[in-house]
């Protein structure tokens, strides 16, 4: 049980119509896993104290899931501002609110509602946000990304809480759903949705011939999104296993890349099965072979919205004549706006039951033992692990005899 007390205050200089700022002693204080350099283990320290400003809230993380960005940072592949508090894919029950907090449709935001909230901080008034991109503000901040500072110290997933500032898009989940379906609602499922979101406003889905490169948490939810919305789905991934999800995520074919063109099996094969020509493809490994396919394959008139190409790589040749005279599409989707994690949020809960999105989540690990559950998401065995603040770290079990 978390005890605190809250003591709301004004600084008798400044004018009644400035909000106060609302301060909280925590007992037990909250703690954060401090990530440093590679090849360093994870840091915990506690933040006694939580200094909420007009509009802010604090969360008690619930579960929080390992992203492939989380992976590739701790090993050095991602360029990330160090000391920081990693992980964005989480979600919890809001412990306290500042003044004026609201959700993400600016309803009044109620301790105790069990929320999931935007990887991405806009301003609302740059140039960039006013044109509808503000996971592109021109001073986002993100969760899970920042640099620790003073005051801030609970910002990323990888803590006992999370200190949400004003203007998060904060969006209230079911209150009985399974954590590990909800965690990762706010990456993977809403980055997918944004993809088909994307997709669908150069071409219908319905009908439409989609594939998906990549089965990991973004393309097993492109796939189930895609043939919810009528459209037949092909899934590439090289792994058995991936391709035996996807069947379980509404794919009608599964294609292994590693088949030459021809053989039974192969992309040209299940297109050929299909009858037609793909008008959507949904990049989302960041293979550059897979990027030139997802573009190569595709019909008259059709797109590709590339997703997974998310830190440097080969360049990739294009055919500019077949770009044109094909009519053809590229789109580049990064993070996601908050309607897509609204959008994102009320797809599972109405379809957790069709779709086994519990399932990608395999093993669970205790907050203190983050590092070994980040080697397990390396592994590639499952396809996010869970680390959840209320479990005992394995080392500090008593053992018995």
């Amino acid at each position: 049980m978390i005890l605190f007390r809250s003591r709301t205050s004004t600084p008798l200089a400044e004018p009644p119509a400035v909000a106060a700022v609302t301060r909280l002693q925590l007992d037990p204080a909250p703690t954060a896993m401090v990530w440093v350099q590679p090849g360093q283990k994870h840091e915990c320290i506690a933040v006694p104290t939580v200094s909420l400003a007009p509009g802010d809230a604090l969360v008690a993380i619930e579960l929080a899931t390992i992203c492939g960005s989380d992976v590739h940072t701790t090993q050095g592949h991602r360029s990330a501002p160090t000391p920081l508090v990693l992980g964005h894919e989480q979600v919890g029950r809001v412990v306290a609110v500042g003044v004026g907090a609201v959700t993400s449709t600016g309803e009044p935001l109620d301790v105790g509602e069990r929320v999931v909230w935007s990887l991405t901080l806009g301003c609302d008034s740059c140039d960039t946000c006013l044109r509808g991109l503000p996971q592109k503000c021109e001073t986002v901040r993100k969760y899970g990304h920042e640099r620790l500072e003073a005051g801030w110290e609970l910002s990323g997933g990888f803590a006992s809480h999370a200190h949400l500032r004003r203007g998060t898009a904060i969006v209230p989940v079911s209150r009985v759903l399974p954590a590990a379906v909800l965690a990762p609602v706010s990456c993977g499922t809403a980055t997918a949705v944004a993809a088909l979101d994307a997709a669908s406003t150069i071409t219908p889905l319905d009908g439409a011939v989609v594939i998906v490169f990549g089965a990991g948490l973004i393309g097993l939810t492109a796939s189930a999104l895609a043939t919810d919305r009528g459209a037949r789905v092909i899934v590439v991934d090289p792994a058995r296993r991936r391709r035996t999800l996807a069947s379980r995520f509404g794919a009608a074919a599964t294609v292994d890349p590693t088949l030459k063109t021809g053989d039974p099996g192969s992309l040209e094969a299940a297109i050929d099965g299909i009858g037609t020509r793909p008008l959507v493809a949904i990049e989302a490994s960041g293979s550059v072979l897979a990027v030139a396919s997802a573009i190569d394959c595709l019909g008259t008139g059709g797109v590709a919205v590339l997703i997974g190409s998310v830190s440097p790589s080969a360049a990739v040749p294009i055919d500019p004549e077949a770009i044109v005279r094909g009519l053809i599409t590229i789109r580049g989707v990064h993070n996601y706006a908050p309607r897509h994690l609204e959008e994102a949020a009320r797809f599972v809960e109405a379809r957790h039951d069709a779709y086994p999105f519990a399932d990608l989540v395999g093993a669970t690990v205790a907050l203190g033992d983050l590092d070994d559950g980040i080697e397990a998401a390396a592994g590639g065995g499952a396809v996010r692990i869970g680390v959840s603040p209320s479990l005992e770290p394995v080392g500090s079990r008593t053992q018995t005899g």
